[in-house]
């Protein structure tokens, strides 16, 4: 609707291949764990040089449809891609979970509470 309306878009990723399935105009892909389209948590120099990646994706995209990969990486290794998703390093930590799964049910009880 954005772009209908005259409004350029970009989309920060970190899933290419849902990226290139998505069909948007102009996306960033950044190889970095699920979660981090926006750079590096903690790293502001990370996420304006990230930014301005898209700043110049806007001015300079000559086609849609395109996937812009810049030159980041998350680490000198790519041992994290190893291990993201796994018992060592899981998505979520145990503690965020649980305050997920907290908050989720205390949703539920105000829920049944309007109800009433």
């Amino acid at each position: 609707m954005l772009e209908a309306g005259g409004i350029s878009t970009v989309t920060y990723t970190n899933a290419r291949d849902i990226a290139a399935s998505a069909g948007n105009p102009r996306q960033i892909f950044l190889n970095y764990p699920l979660g981090n389209p926006a750079g590096r948590p903690q790293d502001p120099e990370n996420q304006r040089s990230v930014l301005r990646e898209g700043l110049k994706l806007l001015e300079n995209a000559d086609r849609p449809g395109i996937i812009v990969d810049p030159p980041y990486s998350w680490s000198d290794s790519r041992e994290w891609m190893e291990k993201f998703m796994t018992d060592e390093h899981p998505f979520i930590s145990e503690d965020a979970e649980a305050k997920r799964q907290e908050l989720l049910q205390n949703a539920r009880e105000q829920k049944a509470r309007q109800l009433l």
